[in-house]
């Protein structure tokens, strides 16, 4: 079963308006059936393949006269003596749109190639798992804590009969000997693991690399560097704190999340719904999934740098949403029924921003319909954010 994302009607237009078309992600987020699915006339070529990718590398020009455009060039990542080839025959054919559908699952290595040799050149875009709302036009009787706990792995529901903890498992082993291998220094992958479960253990909290890095027993240097290879192939997410020139006490550490909840609850053994509902880091969980839909729904408004959170030394607001100026505030429960106390940190940053700039303020719950709270707040159902 093919589950339509809603990215694709852009990168179409994408195709049609620009030379190359860059699609990133982590592993198995469908970057590869996407672009299949879409270009179907292109030729495809993988790098995962030995040959391909060494071929790319060290004879590109050989590489791209028996791969010619238009053609899907998966995991490009892998070559990046390519890059310079790739520029010289966009340049040469200027005119030509959808020449190179690229994919890559490592970011930072990719972006580096990319902005050296195809700037102003090729459209990039970030495809991360299914969404709630993408999961629901599909599978519309999906319950929501199925979902937290199964992920957002588009395999995981194109064959519902898959076994979601196998699944995680051999993620978990596959990312570790390609993706750090080739990303990261680590001289012991099981360390790399105790720090990605340490990582898990934190989601949905402020970043303290000091404690990250003792309690797993490396360095800050070294906790440093393996948070950036997290955040290169698309594991973790790092939301920044929102400032203001009226709010003079607020924290400069990031908060970190975890980028797929299947994936966090895995690494916290959470099995099933019943185990969600039990678990002590349910809140937490509950706020990395808001997160994800959060994210989900500023990417299909276009909007770029829109989402933070806000503390200080007392009070936090979960999530803060900037357009223009303007700001959403969502604070998220994982309770049923929020009551008028889950509102006190919304007021107090609206009062401390300023009533004209706040453009609403939400309690994200699991009610299943919106209803209203105090002092102008609502009660909010996930589904409801767009």
């Amino acid at each position: 079963m093919w589950i339509p994302r809603e990215i694709e009607p852009r990168l179409q237009r994408s195709a049609r308006t620009r030379p190359v078309v860059v699609l990133t992600g982590a592993r198995q987020t469908g970057k590869t059936s996407t672009f299949r699915r879409l270009f179907p006339d292109y030729e495809f070529v993988s790098l995962d393949l030995p040959t391909e990718a060494e071929q790319a590398e060290k004879e590109p020009k050989g590489f791209l006269h028996r791969h010619p455009p238009p053609v899907i060039i998966d995991e490009v990542q892998y070559a990046p003596g390519l890059f310079r080839y790739l520029k010289a025959t966009v340049d040469a054919h200027r005119t030509r749109n959808g020449q190179f559908l690229l994919t890559g699952s490592q970011k930072f290595s990719l972006m580096k190639s990319v902005s050296e040799s195809l700037a102003g050149r090729a459209d990039i875009v970030e495809l991360e798992t299914l969404s709630l709302a993408e999961i629901r036009a599909a599978l519309p009787g999906t319950v929501i804590e199925s979902a937290i706990v199964r992920g957002g792995f588009p395999e995981l529901y194109a064959n519902p009969n898959i076994d979601h903890v196998a699944f995680y498992n051999s993620y978990l082993a596959t990312y570790l000997e390609r993706d750090v291998r080739s990303l990261a220094n680590v001289g012991s992958l099981r360390d790399f693991e105790r720090f990605l479960r340490a990582c898990a253990l934190r989601s949905a909290n402020l970043l303290n690399k000091a404690d990250l890095a003792r309690d797993v027993g490396i360095s800050p240097t070294t906790a440093n560097h393996w948070l950036s290879t997290l955040e290169a192939s698309g594991q973790v997410v790092l939301l920044e704190p929102w400032f203001s020139n009226r709010t003079k006490s607020i924290v400069k550490s990031p908060k970190l999340y975890l980028a797929d909840t299947g994936l966090l609850c895995a690494l916290l053994n959470i099995r099933s719904e019943e185990a969600l509902r039990q678990a002590p880091a349910a809140g937490a969980v509950w706020e990395t999934f808001v997160f994800a839909q959060l994210r989900d729904r500023e990417r299909r408004a276009g909007r770029m740098g829109s989402l933070f959170f806000w503390r200080d030394r007392t009070r936090e607001v979960d999530f803060v949403v900037d357009v223009a100026g303007r700001l959403e505030l969502f604070e998220v429960k994982w309770n049923e029924v929020p009551g008028a106390g889950d509102t006190v940190n919304l007021d107090f940053v609206r009062n401390a921003v300023g009533k004209p700039r706040i453009a609403s303020g939400a309690i994200v719950c699991r009610a299943p319909n919106s209803f209203p709270l105090a002092n102008g707040f609502r009660a909010l159902p996930v589904t409801e954010l767009g």
